[in-house]
């Protein structure tokens, strides 16, 4: 049985799979228009705010990734909480 977390732990998981949804769009694009400043700027500006935001759900909630990828907290905290994937 799943852990239940939280609505902000959803919420903000949300927002984050969201942000980064138009990064992968946003990459798309640029791959045929990689003279668009304006979506290198909006990919810039998305990087960042994805950036931050895993940085606050890792604060939260403890990682989002494993083998190195985020840190842990003390107590080991990597198998504590969901993965993104099992929520």
């Amino acid at each position: 049985m799943t852990k239940q977390m939280p609505p902000e732990y959803y919420k903000l998981l949300e927002e984050l799979q969201a942000i980064d949804f138009v990064i992968v769009e946003l990459n798309l694009y640029l791959n045929t228009h990689p003279h668009d400043f304006e979506a290198i700027k909006q990919f810039n500006e998305a990087s960042q705010h994805s950036m931050h935001l895993k940085i606050e759900f890792e604060r939260q909630f403890g990682p989002l990734m494993n083998f190195g990828k985020s840190y842990s907290n003390y107590p080991w905290d990597v198998d504590d909480s969901p993965w993104p994937w099992q929520v």
